[in-house]
């Protein structure tokens, strides 16, 4: 299962309901668990992409939330998922380009996806930097619509000293 659904497990001997895959092998039966149907449905997507096993997609969805995901798929960014281990820059590339308008999220706007060029351009130079999606995404928020590139990375650099 992704670490994501293993960190939100309850205690021990409380119910749990989990979402299964079963892959049976000519070696091995696996059986992958999640906990709900919408991470299940993106691990089915992910494992049909030729150089993607059922490793790698849990290590994608341990790495990156489904919204974040699908996110980098719309602004094809292969940056943010060469950070996941395991993900080289071809199977990033192979990645984006198979699930292109396969996750949702290319239907409409992402929930808090930079609107214009500048401001995917700071948020590119953020994570370059080093902060996570969530740092980056919440530090562009609130930059005004038309700020150049380097003035709206001045701002950005700002609000995060101040987190």
């Amino acid at each position: 299962m992704p670490m994501s659904t293993f960190y939100n497990l309850p205690g021990v001997g409380e119910k749990v309901v989990l979402f299964t895959h079963q892959a049976i092998r000519e070696d091995a039966h696996l059986l992958f668990g999640f906990g709900n149907a919408e991470e299940r449905a993106v691990f089915r997507q992910l494992i049909t992409i030729t150089g993607v096993g059922a490793r790698t997609a849990l290590s994608i969805l341990s790495g990156m939330s489904i919204a974040d995901l699908a996110q980098a798929v719309t602004l094809q960014e292969s940056g943010r998922l060469v950070k996941v281990p395991g993900i080289g820059k071809k199977t990033a590339e192979r990645l984006l380009l198979e699930l292109k308008g396969k996750l949702g999220a290319d239907m409409g706007a992402v929930a808090g996806a930079p609107q214009d060029h500048a401001q995917t351009d700071v948020l590119n130079a953020l994570l370059a930097l080093g902060y996570s999606d969530k740092e980056a995404l919440l530090a562009i928020k609130n930059m005004p619509a038309g700020t150049s590139v380097s003035d709206g990375i001045k701002l950005a650099l700002k609000a995060l000293s101040k987190a």
